[in-house]
């Protein structure tokens, strides 16, 4: 007989074969977790099954969620009423087995940071209330500060009051943990659980071993889980736990998340460190190779939130715990009587964010095509154009080479930053495409155009390019100086005049004709580009839109553009004569 698979391995093996219905988000996440399983020791991880049990069952045996109706109520005006067990549904088992079961070769934790984007009453908050409750008792933590973080008292005291309920709910824990007001202790370890906000610097100074920011999509700045976040630095095993709904707002601290989560789960960005668990309905196989997220309604092959049936569950996984289908139903039949109130049914409940944009192009396609092989031999004597984004001089330099072979393109791409904003942004993995060598850092507060144009002038001369475009706001004295060393340079106005080359770009990816090696940092900005339409249904590049960097696509544009330019006429015969040339 096989052996019995922990929690989280089950579950996500479950998801994997189609057992159970999640979302596409999800099964990404059952996906990761299966293969890193599999790949541990080549990644530098340990998955420790026994951990990932002892906490599940610390949810059984020794948490209680409190009656609905007796959850205040003593037994001979003395001892509380005992709750449930707080027995774990599958996909929370998953979640906290993930973070509980995973560590470094180092015996860390692997995952400091975790997202959790579900529907409204599927059970979040209460799932990291528990897990703050026990980093609190039973992480073997002394000193462990624990906190509910929120922007306002009152918001944060929700989910404390929920950990307070089921510490009175817990004959266990009423024995080891002091309650006092807005405060849980564990004296003998000197631990303790507070729900504090940014109100009257309330999160300043911490020393945070477990947070909880429950309801992310409400806040309206990333101030409070910036500052949490760097409250953990000294804690070699903190945790901090985003709970959220979707939101509408894509300037919000909850997008950015939401936004980095699926590019870690997509495999567009790598971050070991990061956990995501993220609901939702799915769009059909042809509209997410167009790049969409979320459903379009007026597809018939799209998830459809007006009709039910198990795909209800891939947003809502606790469908049937505790939310109800008749509630659902009941939502879902005002909703279609009442247009007004669909954008809440499909934020709080559908997991769709009701503010939409345009993605440039098919990221799954742009994933495919970088299974295109090539070697440098390919290459020689192929026609090359390049494309110059230098952008600020504190930001991206990026430069792109374009070969057309018989079959398809080839893309090869060089980026480089200033020292100074790995510091100004630690967060992105700068630091880690530095020492892959996919990033030149150059010293100071500015990128050292020096470098870049003698880099880009040897790559010129070595691969024959027969034009770069640029744009001349930004690049008119790199080439002036590149054009006088003999490089054919070419201002390439920017904006809608770059519709014709944004639209053969996308063709190529659709096509799966851009082979692009699998550049992690141009990868990225490829995700991140998003378009906006003009009159006549041209587009451009929409860089005010785009919440992180684009400068590769824009160079690879303004390379494409040169590509496709025609070639320029030359002067017959009798144009000579008449110019008054013999």
């Amino acid at each position: 007989m096989a052996p019995r698979l922990d929690p989280a391995t089950a579950y996500a093996t479950d998801v994997v074969r189609g057992r159970l219905v999640a979302g596409r988000l999800v099964r990404l996440a059952c996906e990761r977790h299966l293969r890193d399983v599999e790949q541990a020791a080549a990644k530098g991880l340990v998955w420790q099954p026994e951990e990932a049990r002892a906490v599940v069952d610390f949810f059984s045996e020794v948490l209680c969620l409190p009656e609905d109706t007796a959850a205040e109520e003593t037994v001979d005006d003395e001892v509380p009423v005992n709750g449930s067990p707080f027995v774990l549904q599958p996909w929370q088992a998953f979640i906290v087995g993930s973070l509980m079961g995973w560590y470094t070769a180092a015996g860390y934790r692997r995952f400091r940071d975790a997202f959790i984007e579900g529907a409204k009453g599927c059970g979040k908050t209460p799932v990291g209330a528990g897990l703050m409750l026990y980093l609190l008792v039973a992480d073997g933590e002394r000193g462990a500060q624990v906190y509910f973080a929120a922007v306002t008292k009152d918001q944060a005291k929700l989910a404390f009051t929920d950990a307070e309920k089921m510490v009175s709910a817990s004959p266990y824990l009423r024995e080891v943990v002091d309650q006092k007001a807005n405060n849980l202790a564990v004296l003998e370890t000197g631990s303790f659980l507070r729900a504090i906000s940014s109100e009257k610097r309330g999160l300043d100074g911490k020393r945070v071993h477990g947070a909880l920011i429950d309801e992310e999509h409400e806040h309206g700045s990333p101030v409070v889980v910036s500052k949490v976040r760097r409250g953990t630095k000294g804690r070699r095993n903190a945790l901090v736990m985003r709970t959220t709904n979707s939101g509408f707002d894509r300037t919000s601290i909850c997008w950015h998340d939401h936004e980095y989560s699926r590019k870690v789960l997509e495999g567009t960005l790598p971050d070991e460190s990061w956990f995501a668990f993220v609901c939702g309905l799915d769009p059909c196989a042809a509209h997410l190779d167009e790049g969409r997220e979320f459903p379009d309604e007026d597809c018939p092959n799209c998830d459809d939130w007006q009709t039910e049936g198990p795909h209800w569950r891939k947003s809502n996984p606790n469908l049937g715990v505790s939310l109800s289908w008749q509630y659902l139903r009941e939502l879902v039949r005002q909703a279609k009587g009442r247009p007004d109130s669909v954008s809440d049914l499909l934020r709080y409940n559908f997991c769709v964010w009701t503010q939409s944009h345009t993605p440039a192009w098919s990221m799954a396609k742009w994933h495919e095509a970088g299974r295109l092989k090539f070697t440098d031999d390919d290459l020689i004597g192929r026609p090359c154009y390049g494309g110059i984004d230098l952008g600020q001089t504190d930001d991206f330099a990026a430069w792109c080479r374009l070969w057309e072979l018989d079959d398809f393109c080839v893309i090869k791409m060089r980026f480089w930053l200033p020292r100074a904003a790995l510091k100004k942004y630690p967060d992105r993995p700068y630091d880690e495409w530095e020492r892959a060598e996919l990033l030149t850092v150059t010293e100071g507060d500015t990128t050292d155009e020096d470098l870049v144009k003698e880099i880009i002038l040897e790559d010129a001369r070595r691969d024959g390019v027969l034009a770069i475009g640029f744009d001349k706001r930004f690049a008119h004295a790199m080439s002036l100086y590149l054009q006088g060393a003999g490089i054919s340079m070419v201002d390439t106005p920017q904006g809608f005049a770059l519709n014709e080359s944004i639209r053969s770009v996308s063709k190529l990816i659709s096509d799966g004709k851009a082979a692009h090696g699998n550049n992690q940092v141009m990868t990225w900005m490829m995700d991140n580009t998003v378009l906006r339409h003009g009159p006549g249904k041209v587009v451009r590049l929409d860089k005010e839109a785009a919440k992180e960097k684009i400068d590769g696509p824009s160079a690879l544009v303004m390379a494409n553009a040169r590509r496709i330019a025609p070639p320029a006429p030359q002067p017959s015969y009798q144009m000579i004569i008449l110019g008054g040339h013999p």
